[in-house]
């Protein structure tokens, strides 16, 4: 088993930054990869950005290209998703989730559905707001 726990949410002004941390325990040698979704008010859960397990492959839904970075601390098992020039439309429930898939990082369908993920931490409110 693994278990995640995210941490760093809350609420920040339009333009501001926050960082999320996802701390990974438990059976971490079946992981490939992690990545970061997120969940607006009222809508569906959507892919953020992915890492795999070396930290090396990084990968970024367009809507955060150049503004969000995800890295991988290897010596703590810890996963991080740096948030800078906030949006209101970022506001989210953000979730950190987990991957025994060789392949799913990699492949852009793949890691962007849920249904690839076998471990989720319990979330992060992220509230951007003047």
């Amino acid at each position: 088993q693994v278990q995640l726990v995210e941490s760093g949410g809350g609420l920040v002004q339009p333009g501001g930054s926050l960082r999320l941390s996802c701390t990974t325990s438990g059976n971490t040698f079946s992981i490939y990869g992690w990545a970061w979704f997120r969940q607006p008010p009222g809508k569906e859960r959507e892919f953020v950005a992915a890492v795999g397990w070396s930290g090396r492959s990084t990968f970024y839904a367009d809507f955060v290209k150049d503004r969000f970075t995800i890295s991988r601390d290897n010596t703590n098992n810890t996963v991080i998703l740096q948030m800078n020039s906030l949006k209101p439309e970022d506001t989210a429930v953000y979730y950190c989730a987990s991957t025994t898939g060789q392949h799913t990082i990699n492949i852009v369908s793949r890691r962007k559905a849920i249904s690839e993920y076998d471990y989720w931490g319990q979330g992060t409110q992220v509230t951007v707001s003047s």
